[in-house]
């Protein structure tokens, strides 16, 4: 095995990108903003953060970088998602905007912004089974929510009504919520485990 580290990018078009470098960093990867279809092919996994979904589609679009994600995905490179990153890594979604594309490769429905708008932001805490104690301290702006999933998707968390909020599928993760802005990073540890994995 590699003992090199990881070397992961994060997707730089839009959103909360500074805090998940930060993260990862802080767990020993090193991390390449990723703007360009030549710095995604230098990677081993790659990070999709929360911002807006329908703009990060656009910009992926303007960037040539959405076939190039969607290649990697097909060629099994690790990806995780968290909020507009969860609903640009799902096979479906609900409530879009017109003309509005995913990159794909979670079997899953997803619905933007389910909860509301930016005032109807919450945190709770939620059981992670796949991680143990303690519980992960959750914050929710603007987010989805994963309506359906196929067989074979993971369900890793859900709020307490039953609603999913984290899954998995081979080597994508996607979260609703933001782990990368409350200091949990467990997640993140799960999807550079992935990595390794498949290095």
């Amino acid at each position: 095995m590699s003992t090199r580290r990881p070397h992961i990018g994060v997707l730089s078009l839009q959103g909360d990108v500074r805090e998940h470098a930060r993260v990862l960093t802080d767990l020993g990867a090193d991390v390449e903003l990723v703007r360009r279809p030549a710095e995604l092919a230098a990677i081993d996994g790659l990070v999709i953060p929360g911002g807006e979904s329908s703009v990060i589609d656009k910009l992926s679009r303007a960037f040539g970088m959405r076939e190039p994600v969607r290649d990697a995905i097909a060629a099994g490179m690790p990806m995780y998602g968290t909020c507009a990153g969860l609903i640009l890594l799902a096979d479906r979604i609900t409530d879009g905007i017109e003309g509005q594309q995913t990159f794909g490769g979670l079997d899953v429905t997803v619905q933007r912004n389910a909860f509301g708008s930016q005032v109807d932001s919450f945190e709770t805490d939620l059981d992670v089974p796949v991680l143990g104690d303690p519980a992960v301290h959750a914050v929710f702006i603007r987010a989805p929510l994963v309506l359906e999933s196929a067989e074979g998707v993971e369900t890793l968390a859900s709020l307490e009504d039953g609603r999913v909020v984290a899954v998995r599928q081979g080597a994508l993760l996607g979260t609703s919520f933001h782990p990368e802005v409350t200091g949990e990073h467990r997640f993140h540890e799960l999807f550079l485990e992935s990595v390794r994995a498949v290095r």
